[in-house]
């Protein structure tokens, strides 16, 4: 059976066959591989698989949407509910087509628990992070009893 995701610990990081992280200066990078079709299922996955990887530990989260073919809406909802998981910021990377349109419906209706923002430019969206930041997996979620 092969393995659900391959991980890296030298390098912090992991992937399957819809999205890679991996983690760089305190931040949690999360690309979405080029042309994904997300579903219920694909955004369940990469969650969890994200959650994973990252362990209790939380983190400012850089989600590279520029990947992304389409959408639906329950992938849509379920990552509203779920995407932001251990994260004490979002930063959405976005291009100016689709990505983006996908990028504001889900900060307009989604409404996310923690401070989420769309940004076209990758240097200005890892300022917005590092302003936020815990110093990036330092703190860990206690365990509840």
């Amino acid at each position: 059976i092969p393995n659900r995701h391959a991980m890296n610990e030298n390098f912090d990081s992991c992937e399957n066959e819809f999205a890679r992280f991996f983690i760089r200066d305190g931040i949690l990078h999360f690309e979405y591989r080029h042309n994904v079709a997300i579903d219920l299922e694909v955004a369940v996955r990469v969650v969890e698989d994200r959650i994973s990887f990252q362990g209790r530990r939380l983190f400012p989260v850089l989600c590279d949407m520029r990947g992304i073919a389409s959408i639906d809406k329950p992938a849509r909802d379920y990552l509203a509910r779920s995407g932001s998981q251990l994260a004490v910021a979002v930063a959405l990377l976005v291009d100016e087509s689709m990505s983006l349109t996908i990028g504001k419906f889900y900060l307009e209706i989604s409404r996310p628990a923690v401070a989420t923002r769309l940004f076209t430019d990758r240097s200005t969206a890892l300022d917005f992070l590092k302003e936020r930041s815990i110093r990036g997996g330092d703190l860990e979620l206690p365990d509840i009893l």
